[in-house]
């Protein structure tokens, strides 16, 4: 985590090196996001905590990054870095917009464009009651989200991929996003591929909204 109470560079190295030291597998990096209605929310609003400012926790995710790669990380996700081979396939597949189906209890899925939950009531379950919808996708939805999840990977959106899932081309149905993002600096067209720029990696909040 970074981005905590009081945190420095140093406190992020020290961290880091302890990390590396472990030599894992696969690593997230994730940056503290205050919830209204929470306790530490509430202190920081009355100002028990302080917070590093904006600058000071981009300082801190590029260090991290940068550590991490020159130890032998790939950064293959927003958030996430991992040895060659060890990169979340269940993670992967949701970026991807690829389908999924849960069992048990409370278990969620992905399909057909609804994403649903079984009850968490064991004798409900056993009866096979149905399942709860929590979200119907149109179309368009569909298409604006594979863009949105899509840009979280480090590797971007291939163009030929879109089209071969939704027969249209992104850079067409997307044109005014698009170019106003590129415009910006967030995003960059590479031949086929369709990804953030390093000023989107520290934007990308900006991007995704585009998509929403």
């Amino acid at each position: 985590m970074i981005g905590l109470p009081n945190q420095s560079i140093q406190n992020i190295k020290e961290s880091l090196n302890k990390v590396i030291t472990l030599n894992p597998e696969h690593i997230s990096v994730y940056s503290l996001i205050l919830e209204e209605g929470t306790k530490l929310y509430q202190k920081y609003e009355n100002k028990e905590i302080e917070l590093p400012d904006e600058e000071l926790e981009r300082n801190m995710y590029w260090y991290v990054k940068n550590t991490l790669e020159n130890n032998g990380y790939n950064h293959y996700e927003i958030s996430n870095f991992s040895k060659k081979g060890y990169e979340s396939k269940h993670n992967m597949n949701c970026w991807k917009q690829k389908e999924y189906i849960g069992f048990g209890l409370n278990a969620h899925s992905y399909v057909d464009g609804a994403r649903y939950s079984n009850t968490e009531v064991l004798e409900e379950y056993i009866k096979g009651s149905n399942k709860i919808i929590h979200e119907k996708q149109t179309m368009e939805d569909m298409k604006k989200e594979y863009m949105l999840l899509g840009l979280r990977k480090i590797e971007g959106i291939s163009i030929q991929k879109f089209e071969e899932k939704f027969v249209e081309n992104p850079i067409f149905l997307f044109r005014n996003e698009l170019n106003k993002l590129v415009e910006q600096d967030l995003l960059e067209v590479d031949g086929d591929i369709i990804r953030l720029t390093n000023k989107g990696l520290d934007l990308a909040n900006i991007v995704w909204q585009e998509f929403v």
